[in-house]
């Protein structure tokens, strides 16, 4: 072919909505220099029989901005590449059965209004006026969502493929990859009409990403996290009754309609319906020996089978009897991808170089859109305008086998609209990752959770507690967890507390020269021998990328330590920025942590350690903890008196017991997340995000401008600092009702939303609901009174002064 690129800056694999958006977007972006490659036609795979729907609702921060951003794409991008589109903006009604389903519309409108969407809590009369075919005898209320609405996914594929061509950028269509390798540096794209050497490549091969990802192996890649849906729904015929009602209504349609707490949508499709149910009874596809993937599955589909859907169907019918009337005209059965959370993979390829991800979209149409811009963000820029931790590939790590995606996708799929309550942990694929204590710990009553495969216990429960998951169905603080919480609160404070925490990201990073290159690397100063303090990694903008704990045990050998979901993440960006000669080696599944904290807890090491306890806070040694070989730091994130207790997991079991035996008492995770936040102390992913600046996050004390080493983001926070910073960090008194705020709460002031919380807890120690929060920082003052939005309740607040709630002076933790 004598038009055929053999070079590309980048090279996307897969022709769907998803690879379209990225051409488009990386072509806006001025990369015009960039090829897609389609194995059939475009649209061939899940986009041509998806439905098309397009909501902005979410309860992640990330994926709500990513769903708006693409309604106001399909808006004007008809337009904007001149190319004709059916895109219906008819708005949208979820319905609510609960109080529990209500709060959780009421939390999704802030967040709503907070991005300048005009989203409404209707009553039923005012549901049933925009939707007169509804029976609501039955309901609690409804949310209203005016930019929802459908788009045909082929026209919205072909128009974003029109204006990536009207750029410049290519696509060849039944020219399917191959393969990929790597030469020099560069990525090599192999095609059956001749290779591509390109910078980038990106695998955006929708429910083929697995395969795909295969290739990526040899370089570095791992198992594509995914497995595949069928998922099905039935267009009826024409109704008469619906075609007089769009006459009335100047030809326009009804709302999409959601009854989320049934699990099904209904929309209005030309003059009949289109009923698209997600059954608990659902089934997975090509995952059995006896149903193997085809090669080739293009513009193809599943057998009906209808009868899953019996019920679903049944219930439609009684909350819309129009439904009733019309008869079954079609049924499309086709492959969704899922991913374990059901949430996209979207940003650099773990431990791949210039590779990329933008596959595995449950809900590719209405994300596309903002997935495009994300992904030519991540490439052309090296980062995103929104902190998308949500999507990025790297949030999982190694216990994503085979059977755990199988599982965690039907679960995902069977609860789609299912309420994610903060005490709920979800069932399928646990017991990834244990710590070498943890049957004592269940014995013990441990509730558990996992956190990037790990099980840790969250509270403790007592003989006769309910644990069951009904019992987790709310989003209020009380519950039988609280008790216990606060138990475990107060025996911290008054006594000896517990935590086994497994998971820890340890990276071993020695060698001449790395004493510079970490000074360069973080935006702070590092410890002396002997010393750990916290150091702070800024991307060019200055917006906080991590945050790690630093030991350093000789003048060029130190311990990174991270958070157990930062294990991919961190773990690449030091590999990825060390220089020759340094070395970075991992210990986080070798080594187990006990965290050991409260007044009493210098005592007790005392009757089983040689260790020195009185050397300083922020100290570190190797000594013997009953018997057995341990590395003591003095440091402690609930804020009394403590030390992480770090040991090989063979001498885990033997220490944890003899804490036992002295009466020292178990905690879990919620009990540390009320005392850290008490304490003011940030988390990773919630308080410390690339959506915050090193300044609005108030960690300026960690930032040394006057080093002599240029670190990264060091410029915009220069500037910033000159010109003034738009948020600040504070803590926040709540004079809550029955529930603490939740993450992106927002928060009110003179009828204006000015912040938002990024953590809160009921404070067990301080007696109170407390949050911390990014305001506008003007307000940003002790005693300022402000109002937070929780569940829909404003809620008056106060900002604290510039220190902790508990032990504002750190005498406790200094003991």
């Amino acid at each position: 072919m004598a038009d055929f690129p053999t070079t590309a800056r980048v090279v996307i694999i897969g022709g769907g909505a998803i690879g379209a958006s990225g051409l488009y977007h990386l072509a806006k972006a001025g990369w015009t220099d960039c090829v897609l490659l389609e194995k059939n036609e475009l649209t061939a795979g899940s986009t041509w029989h998806a439905a098309g729907n397009v909501p902005t609702f979410s309860t992640s921060w990330s994926i709500m901005n990513m769903q708006r951003y693409s309604t106001e794409l399909y808006a004007r991008l008809g337009e904007e590449v001149d190319y004709p589109m059916n895109y219906h903006q008819t708005g949208s009604i979820r319905l609510a059965h609960s109080k529990e389903r209500m709060q959780e519309f009421e939390r999704a409108k802030g967040m709503g209004l907070y991005q300048g969407m005009d989203i409404e809590i209707l009553g039923n009369d005012d549901a049933q006026k925009l939707y007169p075919f509804l029976e609501t005898h039955d309901m609690a209320g409804a949310l209203y969502d005016p930019s929802d609405g459908d788009i045909d996914p082929a026209q919205l594929t072909q128009a974003l493929a029109k204006g990536a061509r009207d750029l410049g950028a290519k696509i060849l269509r039944f020219c399917p990859a191959t393969g990929v390798s790597r030469e020099d540096g560069e990525w090599v794209v192999h095609t059956d009409k001749g290779d591509i050497r390109c910078e980038y490549v990106v695998n955006a091969a929708g429910y083929y990403a697995q395969r795909v990802g295969e290739w990526f192996k040899p370089y570095g890649g791992r198992t594509v996290p995914m497995m595949v849906m069928s998922h099905q729904y039935m267009l009826t015929d024409e109704i008469p009754e619906l075609e007089a009602y769009s006459k009335e209504q100047g030809g326009n349609k009804l709302p999409l309609l959601r009854d989320v707490d049934t699990s099904y949508y209904l929309r209005q499709e030309k003059h009949g319906f289109n009923l698209g149910p997600y059954e608990r009874n659902c089934k997975a596809h090509w995952v059995q020996p006896g149903d193997p993937m085809p090669e080739d599955f293009s513009f193809q589909l599943y057998p009906d089978d209808l009868e899953r859907l019996e019920w679903y169907i049944e219930d439609a019918m009684a909350r819309v009897p129009l439904l009733a009337t019309g008869g079954v005209n079609k049924v499309i059965n086709g492959p969704i991808p899922y991913a374990p959370d059901g949430l996209p993979l979207i940003g650099p390829m773990p431990g791949v170089p210039n590779a990329f991800e933008a596959c595995v979209f449950t809900f590719g149409i209405a994300q596309s859109g903002g997935a495009g811009k994300v992904l030519a963000e991540w490439i052309t820029e090296g980062t995103t305008e929104w902190d998308m931790w949500s999507v990025d590939p790297r949030r999982y790590t190694d216990y994503t086998d085979r059977d755990y995606c199988i599982e965690k996708g039907m679960e995902v799929y069977g609860h789609e609209y299912a309420m994610h309550f903060p005490q709920h942990e979800w069932p399928a694929g646990r017991d990834r990752k244990l710590s070498p204590v943890h049957s004592r710990i269940k014995e013990l009553g441990g509730v558990m959770g996992a956190y990037n495969g790990w099980e840790r216990a969250n509270w403790f429960a007592q003989p006769g507690d309910d644990v069951s998951k009904e019992s987790t169905h709310t989003w209020n603080r009380s519950g039988p967890w609280e008790q216990r919480i606060k138990e475990e609160c107060e025996a911290v404070r008054d006594a000896c507390g517990v935590l086994d925490l497994p998971g820890f990201t340890r990276l071993w990073v020695q060698g001449a020269g790395a004493d510079e290159w970490l000074r360069g690397f973080v935006t702070g100063g590092l410890p002396k021998v002997g010393r750990m303090n916290l150091v702070y990694v800024a991307d060019a903008r200055g917006r906080i990328v991590t945050e790690f704990s630093c030991i350093r045990l000789e003048e060029d050998s130190f311990v990174l330590i991270t958070a157990a979901t930062a294990q991919w993440h961190d773990g690449e960006l030091v590999r990825n920025s060390v220089p020759d000669g340094v070395s970075v080696r991992e210990t986080t599944t070798e080594r187990d942590a006990l965290l050991l904290a409260g007044p009493q807890s210098r005592e007790i090491l005392a009757g089983l350690s040689d260790a020195d306890l009185s050397q300083s806070w922020l100290s570190h040694q190797h000594c013997s903890v009953a018997g057995q070989k341990a590395f003591l730091i003095r440091v402690s994130f609930t804020g009394e008196l403590g030390w992480e207790i770090h040991a090989e997991n063979d001498a885990i079991p033997a220490i944890y017991e003899a804490l036992l035996d002295k009466g020292v008492k178990p905690f879990g995770m919620y009990a540390l997340n009320s005392m850290r936040i008490e304490k003011g102390y940030r988390a990773w992913k919630g308080d410390l995000s690339t959506d915050y600046s090193m300044l609005e996050g108030g960690l300026e004390r960690f930032v040394k401008f006057d080093k002599p080493q240029d670190f990264t983001g060091k410029a915009a926070l220069l500037a910033e600092k000159q010109r003034g910073r738009k948020k600040a960090f504070v803590t926040l008194r709540i004079e809550a009702g029955d529930a603490d705020a939740p993450y992106m709460s927002t928060i009110w002031h003179d009828g204006r939303i000015v912040g938002e919380t990024t953590s809160g807890a009921w404070g067990y120690r301080v007696n109170a609901s407390v949050a911390l929060a990014m305001l506008r920082a003007d307000l940003a003052e002790t005693g300022r009174e402000l109002e937070v939005e929780i569940y829909g309740e404003r809620r008056k607040a106060t900002v604290q002064s510039d220190q902790p709630f508990w032990d504002p002076e750190n005498e406790r933790l200094r003991a």
